[in-house]
């Protein structure tokens, strides 16, 4: 089997987080030929079952839910067209999820917040030497609202492109950024049909939404936007067809679930951009 040309490694701590951040770009890319993999840290065992039918499977419950995850992220990884993705660790190690910052589940020493920076940082090692990626795809260092596992999967993506440099150098390195202007016209526009987006009034008020001066990189796939939709459908435990994405789909069309934005913190900022100075390949500059 000949190796892309082109590759990159995209770390999230949840299935669904990858869809929900990268579904479009990581469809885009995986149809262009390049080589995508998805490196997920948990299985998201803590998460919240939209779907009343499987609220057995939540952790206070039957605990189950994580094995069921793993089932969803497989068929949104088809959906989006991506063949080759892994969980942190596996088959030897196993990370849960943490869940949200300040729970009782922090404390349990099999969680991925309780786990050595390092030694996850060297499971992930293993998979950039052998993948040999020129793109990482992550989080910034507040993991993007806070969530422990968010924080931890961009410590260890960090740690594990340095640890890898001296055999293989990642050339450029992204960070997931959701600009405000954005945010902000989903808002207005959910208000001017009565609809509620997160109980919010404002982009400010929202933890993850980022200032548009971080954006150095823009990826518009509208075209794909149709997968992305696929994606997260095939995550109905974690994103409900009645929620604050599709209803913003619905009202803005592809021009949100099309356009996916980053922060280039490694590597030079390189052509072509678009009209506002943003690129618009992540790959722009990379030698094969």
């Amino acid at each position: 089997m000949t190796t892309p040309s082109r590759r990159a490694l995209l770390v999230h701590a949840h299935p669904d987080d990858e869809t929900i951040n990268n579904g479009a770009t990581m469809a885009m890319y995986a149809a262009a030929g390049v080589g995508v993999t998805l490196v997920t840290c948990t299985r998201g065992e803590e998460g919240e079952v939209l779907v009343p039918d499987l609220s057995h499977l939540a952790s206070h419950a039957n605990d189950e839910l994580g094995v069921h995850r793993e089932t969803e992220l497989a068929n949104a990884m088809n959906a989006l067209g991506v063949s080759d993705h892994r969980f942190l660790g596996a088959p030897t190690k196993k990370y849960r999820d943490s869940g949200m910052m300040g729970k009782e589940p922090n404390n349990r020493p099999d969680v991925f917040w309780q786990a050595n920076v390092d030694e996850a940082a060297e499971e992930l090692v293993k998979i950039i030497l052998e993948i040999k990626p020129q793109v990482l795809v992550t989080y910034d260092e507040f993991g993007g609202y806070g969530h422990p596992d968010h924080i931890q999967a961009h410590r260890v993506a960090m740690r594990a492109a340095e640890l890898a440099a001296p055999q293989w150098e990642i050339q450029k390195i992204y960070w997931n950024t959701m600009p405000k202007s954005i945010i902000q016209m989903g808002i207005e526009k959910m208000k001017e049909i009565g609809s509620d987006f997160f109980g919010v009034e404002s982009a400010d008020d929202l933890p993850f939404a980022k200032d548009d001066s971080f954006v150095t990189t823009r990826i518009s796939a509208p075209t794909f936007a149709k997968n992305k939709i696929e994606a997260m459908k095939a995550h109905p435990t974690q994103i409900t067809l009645d929620g604050p994405f599709f209803a913003l789909s619905n009202n803005l069309g592809v021009e949100v679930l099309g356009d996916e934005y980053y922060t280039l913190v490694k590597g030079e900022k390189s052509a072509p951009f678009d009209s506002e100075g943003r690129e618009t390949d992540l790959f722009s500059g990379v030698e094969s």
